[in-house]
């Protein structure tokens, strides 16, 4: 009688590594992109809530500050805190995060700052 080997063939095996090579190699790039959108994504938000929380502080102390107590407000992880500077009747400021080169701005009430160029909106370097 006749033995029946069970199994894949080398060539087979090949094949099969070839075509998880090729779609590895789509897959990377997309997949490193998504994680710079969240980066971005999650200073855009830190920036959003730094400009309601100088807003809350304008009105309770008729002016604008540069620091706030860690109970007021603090980064999402991996965002750094903000640098802000006042300015006569506004402020700027921008964040960066530790995983991306990438840094977002927002501004109210005083000079744009690059890369921000509508007052309010946060806006980060492409």
């Amino acid at each position: 009688m006749p033995r029946h080997q069970q199994g894949f063939t080398l060539i087979e095996l090949l094949v099969v590594i070839v075509i998880i090579g090729l779609l590895a190699t789509i897959a990377i790039p997309k997949f490193t992109n998504t994680k710079e959108k969240a980066y971005l994504a999650q200073m855009k938000t830190d920036l959003r809530n730094l400009a309601t929380v100088e807003e809350a502080y304008l009105y309770d102390n008729s002016t604008y500050t540069t620091s706030f107590p860690v109970t007021v407000y603090t980064t999402t992880a991996g965002v750094n805190l903000p640098t802000i500077t006042l300015e006569t009747a506004g402020w700027q400021a921008w964040v960066s995060h530790m995983y991306t080169s990438k840094t977002c701005a927002i501004f109210v009430n005083a000079a744009a700052l690059a890369p921000a160029i509508e007052e309010g909106a946060p806006k980060c370097t492409s």
